[in-house]
Protein backbone atom coordinates (compact mmCIF):
# COMPACT_ATOMS: atom_id res chain seq x y z
CA UNK A 1 0.00 0.00 0.00
CA UNK A 2 1.31 3.24 -1.00
CA UNK A 3 1.64 5.54 2.19
CA UNK A 4 1.44 9.36 1.42
CA UNK A 5 2.56 12.46 3.70
CA UNK A 6 -0.03 13.96 4.81
CA UNK A 7 2.02 17.11 5.92
CA UNK A 8 0.52 20.26 3.96
CA UNK A 9 3.44 22.54 2.32
CA UNK A 10 4.55 25.62 4.20
CA UNK A 11 7.19 26.84 1.83
CA UNK A 12 7.12 26.43 -2.21
CA UNK A 13 10.38 26.78 -3.92
CA UNK A 14 10.72 27.87 -7.67
CA UNK A 15 13.02 26.60 -10.51
CA UNK A 16 13.72 29.91 -11.78
CA UNK A 17 14.41 31.12 -15.41
CA UNK A 18 17.08 28.64 -15.67
CA UNK A 19 20.12 26.92 -14.22
CA UNK A 20 22.89 28.42 -16.39
CA UNK A 21 24.27 30.29 -13.73
CA UNK A 22 26.14 32.18 -16.60
CA UNK A 23 22.85 33.54 -17.81
CA UNK A 24 21.70 35.06 -14.51
CA UNK A 25 23.55 38.41 -14.27
CA UNK A 26 22.19 38.81 -17.87
CA UNK A 27 18.87 38.20 -16.97
CA UNK A 28 19.21 40.08 -13.55
CA UNK A 29 19.83 43.29 -16.07
CA UNK A 30 17.42 42.41 -18.08
CA UNK A 31 14.62 42.35 -15.83
CA UNK A 32 15.92 45.53 -13.73
CA UNK A 33 15.73 47.69 -17.12
CA UNK A 34 12.35 46.57 -18.02
CA UNK A 35 10.83 47.09 -14.65
CA UNK A 36 12.83 50.31 -14.45
CA UNK A 37 11.46 51.44 -17.98
CA UNK A 38 7.83 49.88 -16.64
CA UNK A 39 7.82 52.36 -13.43
CA UNK A 40 9.33 55.29 -15.87
CA UNK A 41 6.53 54.72 -18.52
CA UNK A 42 3.31 53.88 -16.44
CA UNK A 43 4.33 56.62 -13.82
CA UNK A 44 4.67 59.14 -16.75
CA UNK A 45 1.58 58.13 -18.44
CA UNK A 46 -0.55 58.70 -15.68
CA UNK A 47 1.34 61.89 -14.68
CA UNK A 48 0.22 63.38 -18.23
CA UNK A 49 -3.26 62.12 -18.11
CA UNK A 50 -4.15 63.96 -14.84
CA UNK A 51 -2.00 67.20 -15.66
CA UNK A 52 -2.57 68.28 -19.23
CA UNK A 53 -5.57 69.88 -20.25
CA UNK A 54 -4.91 68.29 -23.49
CA UNK A 55 -5.48 64.68 -22.29
CA UNK A 56 -8.97 65.04 -20.72
CA UNK A 57 -10.99 62.48 -22.82
CA UNK A 58 -12.46 59.24 -22.12
CA UNK A 59 -9.62 57.37 -23.70
CA UNK A 60 -7.16 58.65 -21.93
CA UNK A 61 -8.98 58.17 -18.43
CA UNK A 62 -9.05 54.66 -19.92
CA UNK A 63 -4.93 54.13 -20.76
CA UNK A 64 -4.86 55.95 -17.10
CA UNK A 65 -6.42 53.20 -16.16
CA UNK A 66 -4.33 50.30 -17.79
CA UNK A 67 -1.15 52.31 -17.22
CA UNK A 68 -1.68 52.43 -13.26
CA UNK A 69 -3.24 48.62 -13.76
CA UNK A 70 0.16 47.22 -15.63
CA UNK A 71 2.31 49.04 -12.95
CA UNK A 72 0.78 46.83 -10.41
CA UNK A 73 0.52 44.07 -12.36
CA UNK A 74 4.15 43.86 -13.08
CA UNK A 75 5.27 44.27 -9.47
CA UNK A 76 3.70 41.63 -8.78
CA UNK A 77 5.82 39.22 -10.47
CA UNK A 78 8.71 41.25 -11.32
CA UNK A 79 10.45 42.14 -8.10
CA UNK A 80 10.28 38.68 -6.70
CA UNK A 81 11.84 37.64 -9.74
CA UNK A 82 14.48 39.92 -9.82
CA UNK A 83 15.41 39.19 -5.51
CA UNK A 84 15.42 35.00 -6.63
CA UNK A 85 17.75 35.29 -9.20
CA UNK A 86 19.90 36.99 -6.68
CA UNK A 87 19.41 34.40 -4.07
CA UNK A 88 20.29 31.00 -3.97
CA UNK A 89 17.18 29.87 -1.95
CA UNK A 90 14.05 30.71 -4.51
CA UNK A 91 11.33 30.05 -2.04
CA UNK A 92 8.37 31.86 -1.28
CA UNK A 93 5.74 30.82 1.66
CA UNK A 94 2.25 29.52 1.67
CA UNK A 95 0.69 32.78 2.07
CA UNK A 96 2.72 34.59 0.09
CA UNK A 97 2.35 32.36 -3.19
CA UNK A 98 -1.37 32.46 -2.85
CA UNK A 99 -1.23 36.32 -2.48
CA UNK A 100 0.95 36.80 -5.62
CA UNK A 101 -1.25 34.22 -7.41
CA UNK A 102 -4.52 36.04 -6.70
CA UNK A 103 -2.87 39.47 -7.20
CA UNK A 104 -1.69 37.95 -10.38
CA UNK A 105 -5.02 36.34 -11.69
CA UNK A 106 -7.02 39.69 -10.83
CA UNK A 107 -4.59 42.29 -12.46
CA UNK A 108 -4.20 39.79 -15.70
CA UNK A 109 -8.27 40.23 -15.88
CA UNK A 110 -8.35 43.89 -15.06
CA UNK A 111 -5.96 44.51 -17.99
CA UNK A 112 -8.22 42.18 -20.36
CA UNK A 113 -11.50 43.77 -19.31
CA UNK A 114 -9.72 47.47 -20.12
CA UNK A 115 -8.79 46.75 -23.25
CA UNK A 116 -12.00 45.27 -24.08
CA UNK A 117 -13.68 48.90 -22.65
CA UNK A 118 -11.12 50.11 -24.54
CA UNK A 119 -11.63 49.01 -28.15
CA UNK A 120 -15.58 49.97 -27.31
CA UNK A 121 -14.77 53.38 -26.48
CA UNK A 122 -13.03 53.70 -30.17
CA UNK A 123 -15.73 52.47 -31.39
CA UNK A 124 -18.26 54.77 -30.34
CA UNK A 125 -15.86 57.74 -31.00
CA UNK A 126 -15.10 57.02 -34.97
CA UNK A 127 -19.08 55.24 -35.71
CA UNK A 128 -20.81 57.58 -33.23
CA UNK A 129 -18.59 60.88 -33.22
CA UNK A 130 -21.64 63.16 -32.60
CA UNK A 131 -22.49 61.95 -29.36
CA UNK A 132 -19.44 60.33 -28.25
CA UNK A 133 -19.71 63.28 -25.81
CA UNK A 134 -22.90 61.84 -24.68
CA UNK A 135 -22.15 58.69 -24.28
CA UNK A 136 -18.62 58.21 -23.31
CA UNK A 137 -19.41 60.56 -19.77
CA UNK A 138 -16.49 60.76 -17.14
CA UNK A 139 -18.99 58.79 -15.00
CA UNK A 140 -19.62 56.46 -17.29
CA UNK A 141 -15.83 55.23 -17.67
CA UNK A 142 -15.24 55.76 -13.86
CA UNK A 143 -18.24 53.08 -13.46
CA UNK A 144 -16.47 51.05 -16.51
CA UNK A 145 -12.94 50.84 -15.03
CA UNK A 146 -14.23 50.42 -11.70
CA UNK A 147 -16.83 47.08 -12.94
CA UNK A 148 -14.01 45.91 -14.58
CA UNK A 149 -11.52 45.63 -11.65
CA UNK A 150 -14.59 44.73 -9.65
CA UNK A 151 -15.66 41.94 -11.56
CA UNK A 152 -11.77 40.46 -12.25
CA UNK A 153 -10.87 40.44 -8.46
CA UNK A 154 -14.27 38.50 -7.54
CA UNK A 155 -13.37 36.40 -10.81
CA UNK A 156 -9.66 35.79 -8.99
CA UNK A 157 -11.17 34.98 -5.10
CA UNK A 158 -12.49 31.63 -6.57
CA UNK A 159 -9.71 30.89 -9.06
CA UNK A 160 -7.09 31.21 -6.01
CA UNK A 161 -9.10 29.88 -3.37
CA UNK A 162 -10.05 26.85 -5.61
CA UNK A 163 -6.18 26.15 -6.10
CA UNK A 164 -5.20 26.37 -2.14
CA UNK A 165 -7.90 24.84 -0.96
CA UNK A 166 -5.91 21.90 -2.57
CA UNK A 167 -3.78 19.90 -0.25
CA UNK A 168 -0.01 19.97 -1.27
CA UNK A 169 1.56 17.33 0.54
CA UNK A 170 4.18 15.84 -1.63
CA UNK A 171 6.86 18.10 -3.63
CA UNK A 172 7.31 22.05 -3.19
CA UNK A 173 9.13 22.75 -6.33
CA UNK A 174 6.97 24.85 -8.40
CA UNK A 175 8.59 24.33 -12.12
CA UNK A 176 8.20 28.16 -12.82
CA UNK A 177 9.73 31.31 -11.53
CA UNK A 178 6.16 32.90 -10.16
CA UNK A 179 3.38 31.26 -8.56
CA UNK A 180 0.85 30.28 -11.15
CA UNK A 181 -2.01 28.17 -12.08
CA UNK A 182 -1.12 25.15 -13.88
CA UNK A 183 2.11 24.62 -12.10
CA UNK A 184 0.46 24.74 -8.60
CA UNK A 185 -2.09 22.20 -9.48
CA UNK A 186 0.64 20.10 -10.98
CA UNK A 187 1.97 19.84 -7.27
CA UNK A 188 -1.28 18.75 -5.36
CA UNK A 189 -1.26 15.49 -4.21
CA UNK A 190 -5.23 14.88 -4.88
CA UNK A 191 -7.78 15.18 -7.40
CA UNK A 192 -7.73 18.93 -9.18
CA UNK A 193 -10.46 18.29 -11.63
CA UNK A 194 -12.75 20.37 -10.11
CA UNK A 195 -10.31 23.46 -9.88
CA UNK A 196 -9.54 22.79 -13.92
CA UNK A 197 -12.78 23.11 -14.65
CA UNK A 198 -13.67 25.98 -12.61
CA UNK A 199 -10.38 27.69 -13.97
CA UNK A 200 -11.34 26.33 -17.15
CA UNK A 201 -15.23 28.56 -17.13
CA UNK A 202 -13.75 31.13 -15.50
CA UNK A 203 -10.97 32.05 -18.04
CA UNK A 204 -12.87 30.63 -21.03
CA UNK A 205 -15.80 32.50 -20.46
CA UNK A 206 -14.11 35.72 -19.79
CA UNK A 207 -11.38 35.52 -22.77
CA UNK A 208 -14.42 34.87 -25.04
CA UNK A 209 -15.99 37.87 -23.53
CA UNK A 210 -13.40 40.44 -24.03
CA UNK A 211 -12.23 39.28 -27.01
CA UNK A 212 -15.76 39.27 -28.75
CA UNK A 213 -16.02 43.14 -27.46
CA UNK A 214 -12.84 44.11 -29.39
CA UNK A 215 -13.47 42.23 -32.64
CA UNK A 216 -17.07 42.97 -32.87
CA UNK A 217 -16.01 47.19 -32.11
CA UNK A 218 -13.18 46.76 -34.39
CA UNK A 219 -15.53 44.85 -37.17
CA UNK A 220 -17.72 48.09 -36.71
CA UNK A 221 -14.64 50.58 -36.94
CA UNK A 222 -13.35 49.20 -39.53
CA UNK A 223 -16.55 49.38 -41.56
CA UNK A 224 -16.99 52.96 -40.73
CA UNK A 225 -13.29 53.88 -41.63
CA UNK A 226 -13.78 52.55 -45.33
CA UNK A 227 -16.75 54.78 -45.80
CA UNK A 228 -15.08 57.66 -45.10
CA UNK A 229 -14.46 59.46 -48.46
CA UNK A 230 -10.78 61.30 -47.56
CA UNK A 231 -8.00 59.71 -47.16
CA UNK A 232 -7.01 61.89 -44.82
CA UNK A 233 -10.06 61.17 -42.53
CA UNK A 234 -9.14 57.65 -42.73
CA UNK A 235 -5.32 57.73 -41.64
CA UNK A 236 -6.49 59.78 -39.14
CA UNK A 237 -8.73 57.40 -37.48
CA UNK A 238 -6.92 53.84 -38.14
CA UNK A 239 -4.23 55.63 -36.27
CA UNK A 240 -6.61 56.40 -33.15
CA UNK A 241 -6.81 52.94 -33.36
CA UNK A 242 -3.42 51.49 -33.99
CA UNK A 243 -1.68 51.93 -30.58
CA UNK A 244 -4.73 49.98 -28.69
CA UNK A 245 -4.16 46.87 -31.87
CA UNK A 246 -1.05 47.01 -30.96
CA UNK A 247 -1.17 46.48 -27.28
CA UNK A 248 -4.15 43.88 -27.54
CA UNK A 249 -2.07 42.22 -30.21
CA UNK A 250 0.90 41.24 -27.94
CA UNK A 251 -0.79 40.76 -24.76
CA UNK A 252 -3.35 38.23 -26.12
CA UNK A 253 -0.97 36.51 -27.97
CA UNK A 254 1.31 35.72 -25.32
CA UNK A 255 -1.66 34.72 -22.62
CA UNK A 256 -3.34 32.11 -25.83
CA UNK A 257 0.30 30.60 -26.34
CA UNK A 258 1.08 30.14 -22.55
CA UNK A 259 -2.68 28.58 -21.38
CA UNK A 260 -4.74 27.33 -24.75
CA UNK A 261 -1.78 25.25 -25.78
CA UNK A 262 -1.41 21.46 -24.07
CA UNK A 263 1.35 21.03 -21.75
CA UNK A 264 3.31 17.73 -21.47
CA UNK A 265 3.34 17.96 -17.43
CA UNK A 266 6.30 20.55 -17.16
CA UNK A 267 6.67 24.30 -18.32
CA UNK A 268 9.36 24.18 -21.61
CA UNK A 269 11.33 27.73 -22.05
CA UNK A 270 9.44 28.28 -24.67
CA UNK A 271 6.39 28.85 -22.08
CA UNK A 272 8.61 30.65 -19.48
CA UNK A 273 9.36 32.86 -22.40
CA UNK A 274 5.55 33.92 -23.29
CA UNK A 275 5.32 34.11 -19.65
CA UNK A 276 7.85 36.42 -19.57
CA UNK A 277 6.69 38.48 -22.18
CA UNK A 278 3.18 39.05 -20.89
CA UNK A 279 4.21 39.88 -17.35
CA UNK A 280 7.13 41.38 -17.55
CA UNK A 281 7.40 43.09 -21.63
CA UNK A 282 4.10 44.23 -22.04
CA UNK A 283 3.15 46.34 -19.23
CA UNK A 284 6.57 48.33 -20.36
CA UNK A 285 5.84 48.32 -23.81
CA UNK A 286 1.77 49.94 -23.19
CA UNK A 287 3.07 52.88 -22.65
CA UNK A 288 5.88 53.43 -24.48
CA UNK A 289 3.77 52.13 -27.77
CA UNK A 290 1.00 54.76 -26.59
CA UNK A 291 3.60 57.49 -26.75
CA UNK A 292 5.28 56.54 -29.50
CA UNK A 293 1.80 55.78 -31.82
CA UNK A 294 -0.27 58.61 -30.00
CA UNK A 295 -0.07 62.21 -31.33
CA UNK A 296 -1.37 64.07 -28.31
CA UNK A 297 0.67 61.75 -25.81
CA UNK A 298 3.73 62.73 -27.95
CA UNK A 299 2.88 66.35 -27.66
CA UNK A 300 2.60 66.36 -24.37
CA UNK A 301 5.49 64.40 -23.70
CA UNK A 302 7.28 66.87 -26.25
CA UNK A 303 6.23 70.13 -24.03
CA UNK A 304 6.76 68.45 -20.97
CA UNK A 305 10.62 68.18 -22.00
CA UNK A 306 11.23 71.77 -23.31
CA UNK A 307 9.87 73.14 -20.55
CA UNK A 308 12.13 71.11 -18.12
CA UNK A 309 14.97 71.59 -19.99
Amino acid sequence: MEIRNNTQVAIFRFSGLTDDEELVPFLFIFFLLVYMVTLVGNVGIIAFVCTSSNLQSPMYYFLGSLSLVDLLYSSVITPNTLFHLLSTKKSISFLGCATQLYLFCALASTEATLLSTMSYDRYVAICHPLHYALIMTKKKCFALALLSSAISFMQSVAQSSCVFSLPFCGSNLIDHFYCDIPPMLGLSCSNTFHCDMVTGILVGVWGIFTMTTILLSYSFIITSIFKITSAKGRQKAFSTCSAHIICVSTFFTAVFFTYLHPHSGAFTIQDKVASVFYTTVTPMLNPLIYSLRNQEVKQVFVHVMRKSC
